[in-house]
């Protein structure tokens, strides 16, 4: 069932700079010729969520998605993706 996360983009690994990175063996197959897209889930933080988080003790949530396009760092992006059997990891499916 796909679920809809929206995000800023923090980091995107190209399929050709994959040999750069450590990932494990689950990882490395799922993301085979395709983009490494780490984003902050819930969208690019004020200042003041930045400082509640902080003070809550309640970090902001990273995600890892596996997409066969990029997207630009800095770029808030919405997607329809699929859970995979990496925590944390969701293979995209749509760009919205």
């Amino acid at each position: 069932m796909d679920e809809t996360i929206a995000g800023e983009v923090i980091h995107v690994v190209e399929p050709a700079e994959h040999e750069d990175y450590d990932f494990e063996p689950e990882m490395a197959t799922l993301a085979e010729s395709r983009y490494v897209i780490v984003c902050r889930k819930g969208g690019k933080p004020s200042w003041v969520e930045r400082i509640v988080a902080f003070l809550r003790r309640q970090p902001i949530e990273p995600v890892t998605l596996v997409a066969d396009s990029t997207a630009e760092e800095g770029t808030e992006i919405t997607v329809a993706v699929e859970e995979t059997t990496i925590a944390g990891v969701y293979d995209v499916t749509e760009f919205r």
